[in-house]
This record gives structure tokens, sequence and C-alpha cells, in this order.
């Protein structure tokens, strides 16, 4: 189709295209609908800007001039004490690092299993799918502090012969333990959200019930609850840090060696925005992930 110089551009055309293609030249009032987007681009810009400078000059005010605020400042804000903790609670951070990176391996792994056992099928699983069933619901039920002082610091008093007593292991051990329960129920929504004429479908093309499963559903499953386990992902992350109630020396202990020497607070606040720049890019990543998902089932296309 040819356009001429000064018609309007039809329903869904490229202008910028055009004009590159075929000489296509806008007409004034396209262009004025385009100035004044532009207009408006700009004009909320500066006013989310300027509001944003307001906002953040209206509470520094209000902190600075709180009653308190000097002794506030000197016991949770003292710079001398924030650049001697940085190093060392970086370092121990290296620590919960590493701790995520297996126990999240750990976590999916088990409570991918649970997950299974919980849904199979027929009389013979029953005991099986009893099992995996109290399991989600004792360790969903016990807190986590609880659960690590039990196995941190309750393990070693039984002296049991090739039992480990390192307070790193054991938290892993614990961590695993809890995380892979949540963990578990995430992957059974997601088995049980597959509709039953996608396995019958496998079944009909002459897949076993296993080939069906490992196929068919649990691809579909785990694509689906991709942000739920991400956010438990980031949980698992933070509560690493809960490893130092039995003397290893991560973050959040080597902020508490030196808040124990000096009774300055500042070395918790720095492990606590170590912790908070840790955890933004994995939840702006689960968001992201999110979205994707959502406008994939909002197009139409496999989830």
């Amino acid at each position: 189709m040819t356009i001429t110089k000064g018609e309007p551009v039809p329903e869904g055309a490229d202008g910028a295209a055009a004009m590159r293609g075929d000489g296509y030249v806008p007409s004034e009032r396209r262009l004025e609908r385009e100035r004044h987007k532009r207009a408006r681009a700009r004009r909320a810009t500066a006013v989310a800007a300027l509001s944003t400078l307001v906002t953040a000059a209206v509470l520094y005010l209000v902190v600075v001039h709180a009653p308190g605020w000097p002794r506030t400042k000197e016991t949770f804000f003292s710079a001398g004490y924030a650049r001697e903790a940085l190093p060392k609670v970086l370092e121990g951070l290296w620590l919960n690092v590493r701790l995520l990176v297996v126990c999240g391996v750990a976590v999916l792994v088990l409570g991918m299993l649970i997950a299974i056992a919980r849904t199979l099928r027929g009389p013979v699983f029953f005991p099986l799918r009893v099992l995996a069933a109290a399991y989600t619901d004792f360790f969903r039920g016990l807190p986590l502090i609880i659960n690590l002082m039990i196995v941190v610091l309750g393990v070693p008093a039984l002296r049991l012969q090739g039992v480990t007593v390192d307070p790193v292991l054991l938290g892993g051990t614990a961590l695993t333990l809890t995380y892979s329960a949540y963990v578990a129920e995430v992957f059974r929504a997601g088995i049980e959200s597959v509709h039953p004429s996608q396995r019958a479908a496998a079944r009909s093309l002459g897949l076993t019930n296993r080939q069906a499963l490992r196929y068919v559903v649990l691809p579909q499953a785990v694509r689906r609850q991709v942000p739920p386990l991400l956010n438990d992902l980031v949980s698992l992350q933070k509560d690493t840090g809960l490893v130092s109630i039995g003397g290893a020396v991560d973050a959040v202990r080597a902020a508490d060696i030196i808040v124990g020497r000096s009774l300055n607070y500042t070395p918790y606040i720095v492990a606590g925005l170590v912790f908070v720049a840790l955890t933004i890019p994995m939840t702006r990543f689960t968001d992201w992930v999110t979205a994707r998902l959502d406008r994939r089932r909002d197009q139409g296309g496999a989830l």
C-alpha cells in the first residue's frame, strides 16, 4: 500500500520505519501527538525527580533534628567501626554464600523427592505418602531457630562416634531439613497444577507413569513454580546467618565479635546492609522472571 504525504498512518504502522522505507512524511497531527507524549514524559520525570528530592530532604531534616540523633549516630552509624567491620563481615559472608549454594542444591533435590513421594499413586505407596506428609507438616511447623538449636547444639551433646560436630555442617543440615519441607510443597503444588489430561496424553503415546512424570509433568511443574522457588532461595540466603548460633564465623558472627568488644552496634548495621545488597539482585531477578512468565501466559504461550 502507498502512503502519500500528509495522510494519516494506518493502524499499527510504524511511522519511523515507513519514513526510512518509502519517504513517508507523517502528518502534522501525528507529529503533534508525539510531541505531546514526549512533553508529558519529560514532565512526569521532572515531577518524580523533584518529589524524590523533596521527600529525601524532609526525611533527612526529620532524622537529624530528632531527639537523641547524635547518640544514635554514634552507636549505630559510626564510620570508624564501619570501616573496621566491613572487611571482617565480607570475609564471613563467603561462608554464607557457600552455605547458600550447597544448601540450595540439597533443598531442591530433597524437596523434589518429597514432592514426588507425596504425589505417588496407588495403595502400595501409601506409607511413603504418609511419611512425606508428616515430614513437611513437622518441619514447616517447627521454628527454624529451634531446629538449628536442636541440630547444632544438641547433636554434639550426644557424642556419637562418626557424627560431625562442625557447626557449619550441622547448621547446613538444619537449614536443608527446614527449607526442603517448604520447597516440597512448592513442587507439589506445581505437579498438581498440571492438568490430568497431560499425563493421560503421555500414557496414550506409550509412556510409562515414570516417563510421563519425568518428561511431561515435572518440566511444566518446575517452570510454573520458578518464582516461589526463587523466593524460598532468597529467604534461605538470609537465614544462613543463623548458623552463627553454633559459633561458625560468618558475616553475622564476625559483626557480633566486634560488637561484643566495642559495645558499638555499627557492625550489625554493616552486616545487615551487606545481606540486603546480596538479596536485592536475587529479588529483582525473581520479579523479572515472574513478569516474564506472566507476559507469556497472557500471550497464550507455554509456561
